[in-house]
Formats: C-alpha cells, sequence, structure tokens
C-alpha cells in the first residue's frame, strides 16, 4: 500500500474496477490463512519471501485461484513446490516504478528457466540497447524523474539496467549491469550463478556477490551467501557448480547463513549483504 509500484500495479487496477480487497494487519501465514478461509475465491499476491513463508507453513488454501509474484526474482524451485503441493501456479510479474509492468508469465505450469519473466505485457514494446539492457516503451512510462530529471526516462521510454534476451517472444532476466563482477578482467552477472547454485536440492536461497580480492591481479573475489534447506558444505556445492559452471565463475568464499532476510520491499539487498560480509569473519569458507 505504501509502495507506488504495488499501489499502481495491484491496489489501483482493483479499486478502478470495483473489485474488494482484503486487507490485514500483517503478511504473517496465520493471519493470512484465517483472512482468507471464508473467501469463496481469491487472488493472493506477494513478493517470493513471502510466498515462501506462507507455502514452508502451510497458509495457501485452496480457495486461491490466481497466484501473482513480483518485486524480486521467483526461484523456479519455489514455484514447482508450491504447484505440486498445492497445485497452484504463481504468476510471475516483472515491472517497475517507472513503467509499471513489463512482462507478465501467464503459463499454466512452472516454468523451466529461472531467468524467465514471461511475456510483454499488453501495448508494452520492449527493445534491447547496445549494452543489452531492457528498453520499455508504453504509455504507462513515467514523464520524468523530480527533482533531477534523467535522459533514461521520458518521451514513453524508459531505459533500464537490467540485462535481458528476448527470445520467442519470451524474456529472460539477466542481472543488472551494475552487478557484474569482475574476475581478473572477466566479467560475470550473479545472476547466472545465482541461477546454477539454486538448481542444488540442498540450497534453498542463495545470493552470489564480488567483494575486493586479496589478489590485486584478481581484482575482485565472487562470494556466495547460502541458505540450506539440509546439510551441504562448500566443498559439494563447489564441485556441483563446477559442472554447470566454468571454474573461474565458481565462487572463492561461502557463507552459511539460516535465511537471507528480505527488506519492507521483499528485496534481498545485494548491498546491504555486501556490507555485512565484508565485516564478516566466522561461518565462512
Amino acid at each position: 500500500m505504501a509502495h507506488s509500484y504495488g499501489f499502481s500495479n495491484l491496489v489501483l487496477p482493483l479499486l478502478l474496477h470495483g473489485i474488494p480487497l482484503v486487507l490485514v494487519s500483517s503478511p504473517l501465514p496465520e493471519t493470512v490463512r484465517l483472512a482468507a478461509k471464508d473467501e469463496s475465491t481469491l487472488t493472493l499476491a506477494g513478493v517470493p519471501a513471502l510466498w515462501r513463508a506462507w507455502h514452508e507453513a502451510g497458509a495457501i488454501l485452496q480457495n486461491v485461484r490466481l497466484a501473482v509474484s513480483a518485486g524480486a526474482p521467483l526461484p523456479v524451485s519455489l514455484e514447482r513446490e508450491v504447484f505440486g503441493s498445492a497445485g497452484l501456479k504463481i504468476h510471475n510479474f516483472y515491472g517497475s516504478s517507472e513503467c509499471g509492468g513489463i512482462t507478465y508469465d501467464a503459463t499454466a505450469t512452472p516454468r523451466a528457466d529461472d531467468a524467465c519473466v514471461g511475456a510483454a505485457m499488453h501495448k508494452v514494446q520492449l527493445a534491447l540497447n547496445e549494452d543489452r539492457c531492457l528498453q520499455v516503451r508504453s504509455r504507462a512510462v513515467g514523464q520524468t524523474y523530480w527533482p533531477d530529471p534523467a535522459d533514461t526516462l521520458g518521451s514513453g521510454c524508459f531505459q533500464t539496467t537490467d540485462l535481458a534476451e528476448i527470445k520467442d517472444g519470451l524474456v529472460y532476466y539477466r542481472g543488472r549491469l551494475s552487478e557484474q563482477i569482475n574476475v581478473a578482467g572477466r566479467k560475470v552477472f550473479p545472476a547466472s550463478i545465482e541461477r546454477a547454485l539454486a538448481s542444488h536440492p540442498a540450497v534453498r536461497e542463495c545470493l552470489v556477490l564480488g567483494l575486493p580480492g586479496d589478489d590485486a591481479t584478481r581484482a575482485e573475489r565472487i562470494v556466495a551467501c547460502v541458505a540450506a534447506s539440509s546439510p551441504v558444505g562448500a566443498a559439494e556445492l563447489k564441485q556441483f557448480l563446477l559442472g554447470k559452471l566454468p571454474a573461474w565463475q565458481v565462487p572463492r568464499q561461502w557463507c552459511f547463513v539460516d535465511s537471507l532476510s528480505a527488506n519492507q520491499r521483499g528485496k534481498v539487498s545485494r548491498a546491504e549483504w555486501r556490507r555485512i560480509l565484508s565485516d564478516r569473519q566466522n561461518g565462512c569458507d
């Protein structure tokens, strides 16, 4: 309710169409379950962190007919778990405050690829610039930034910093230009390593980032932060990734945590975890 992206893309359209909203005091699983139990049919929207909490607590009821996830990348593993246990397909919604909705996954079954964020929404035109970053054109694009305008927003076009691939009418999110890690002159994007790592059955959540390296010739070291669903060690995960990625892309440092807590917007802050891991000594291999 307090964030322009969620309000303008979910709340306001429902109000304009006269569709009732059920507002609860918190997103805690039991609160959601009690609020939903007497409704005949429901649309339930949340960020991936909430979907995981609702799923693990058994709070997703059979009367949920439409499930939407937005605000952060939705792991295919979570989508499949919910589909398998509740028979409910979570539809991935990708957009931005600057332009509203960009893509939507309207398929009836779970995606095959974590990176797929669906097809362009109605009357949204997409293209890639020379850096392979997504350009969005639609009537929903904002007029400008305030108080300081920028040439990335205006005249019906929003230039994102989101790296993407457009293939067979579908958009694949490849990370952000600003997140790339420089390893001895070679560039790698955390999202590609995270997708490979998340496919390990013991990995519940993961975050990959670059930190300053001790060896100046390597520029940065790749660090993986993992929340596991079952016991697993760094050696096993390294070996697993060697079967999927070039050796130079495999993280050199591993930190194991209970969870990767999201902020109030449902996003895992890479900047915050970079600060935490820069100071952290114990619990890292």
